[in-house]
């Protein structure tokens, strides 16, 4: 039986870390702060905006909500949204997506500084991901798995790591990440040929193709780790799945995250420890001692 890479004690790590930076700031006068702005009253954005709001008062971290009607209208959405984007006690936003169809989702997307753009979703927090600069944060899911290799002190230093999904939410975002981390990266993707010959040759698998249970035991070999960030409801065996087939691989690889209970776990309460970090990047690096 494979290793399982639960995700609730990297939540639980991560939030002791950032509830010690959070009190830390608070005592410099700095309360790190998240904007929540929702249009309308959609039950999947209401219920990531309580859970985000959940993890924020673990942490220490305050929530301004700001909620639009479904109609909002055009030019008044974007001003609100420039209002967030200016207020200096806002320190990240979650503009939670997709917006109603008469807004533009791409316009609002660019507006966000990518210095509060918490969720990674802007081309100034993408192009800091492949630069490895301090501006804008990766995208959470990506981060997120991530943490979780961190945690578990799998060292992906000269690894062989193939990465199964090309989208900038996780894929090419993850790659990256990895890179960072001096792993050897192949990305495969639906155009790849003979994609399980690369996947076998793994030391550590990400999965995130978006294809439920895609990728059983053809893909998979003895020893690796596999990242398993899809999720979806199977309808045949009326539970949540991830991308690979949890029952085909475990008796088969080394380590493997469940699903659910792995990196969904983990994706919100590193959203809210880049609004931390948003905040202490307000304070020079020499000075920031106490609070790292």
């Amino acid at each position: 039986m494979a290793k399982l890479l639960k995700g609730a004690p990297v939540a639980k790590f991560l939030t002791e870390k950032m509830q010690l930076q959070a009190a830390a700031l608070t005592e410099r006068g700095i309360t790190p702060t998240l904007a929540i702005l929702r249009v309308g009253e959609r039950p999947d954005d209401i219920s990531y905006e309580k859970g985000a709001m959940k993890r924020c008062a673990q942490i220490g971290v305050a929530v301004k909500n700001v909620i639009l009607p479904q109609d909002v209208e055009y030019d008044a959405f974007y001003e609100k949204l420039q209002e967030i984007n200016e207020d200096p006690s806002v320190h990240g936003i979650l503009m939670l997506r997709p917006l109603p169809d008469h807004l533009d989702n791409e316009k609002a997307r660019q507006m966000l500084r990518p210095e509060k753009d918490v969720d990674g979703c802007t081309d100034g927090s993408l192009a800091a991901v492949f630069t490895n600069a301090k501006v804008g944060f990766a995208p959470c899911t990506a981060q997120a798995a991530i943490e979780i290799l961190d945690y578990y002190h799998i060292d992906c230093s000269g690894k062989r790591v193939v990465v199964i999904g090309r989208s900038l939410v996780v894929g090419r975002p993850v790659a990256m990440l990895l890179m960072h981390r001096n792993a050897t990266v192949t990305v495969c993707h639906t155009k790849t040929v003979k994609m399980a010959e690369i996947t076998k040759q793994a030391d550590i698998l990400v999965v995130c193709s978006g294809r439920m249970e895609s990728i059983g035991t053809k893909y998979l070999r003895e020893g690796q780790v596999v990242i398993d960030v899809g999720i979806g409801w199977n309808e045949e065996k009326g539970k949540l799945c991830g991308d690979v087939a949890f029952d085909e691989a475990k008796d088969l690889v080394g380590a493997i995250t469940p699903v659910p209970g792995g990196v969904g776990t983990v994706t919100t309460t590193v959203l809210v420890s880049h609004v931390v970090e948003a905040a202490a990047r307000l304070i020079p690096d020499s000075d920031r001692e106490d609070i790292c």
